[in-house]
């Protein structure tokens, strides 16, 4: 599982003219599901997510995770993180889940960060999604729970 994650102070995301998830002060997560990924990957990610202490402290340090700072989470679906192109110009995307089960790890995920004790909005799967953030920072941290960086 991959994911790219913002701190913002805002994101929506737009489908068809209509806004389906909108937050203020949080993240907005990027996330896509590989082949193979499992429960156990769902919860890592949750729990990295939630636990990232990335926002300022009153000494101005980045010492303090989301829930802290009472902010929101945005959780957008995006197989794309799995492209690989490392061959020719078009993206190879077979390290991504089919679509039902990486339907169903992103909700898993999205479940976990609610148990977490986190507001979380989300796009829509599968869905052509227009996202829009403010980037607070900016702040930008990519997590993959199959890597070691």
């Amino acid at each position: 599982m991959r994911a790219v994650v913002q701190r913002v102070s805002q994101a929506s995301v737009t489908v068809d003219g209509s806004i389906v998830g909108q937050i203020r002060h949080g993240f907005l997560v990027l996330l896509g599901v590989a082949d193979g990924d499992q429960q156990e990957d769902a919860i890592w990610m949750a729990g990295k997510i939630a636990g990232l202490r990335v926002f300022e402290d009153a000494k101005g340090r980045m010492n303090l995770d989301v829930r802290q700072v009472d902010g929101s989470v945005l959780v957008v679906s995006q197989f794309t993180l799995l492209g690989d192109c490392r061959k020719g110009k078009r993206p190879s995307f077979v390290l991504a889940a089919r679509p039902e089960q990486a339907n169903l790890l992103y909700e898993s995920t999205v479940a976990e960060l609610r148990g977490l004790g986190l507001v979380v909005e989300t796009g829509q799967f599968q869905a052509h999604m227009d996202v829009q953030l403010t980037n607070d920072g900016p702040v930008t941290l990519l997590l993959d729970s199959h890597r070691e960086f």
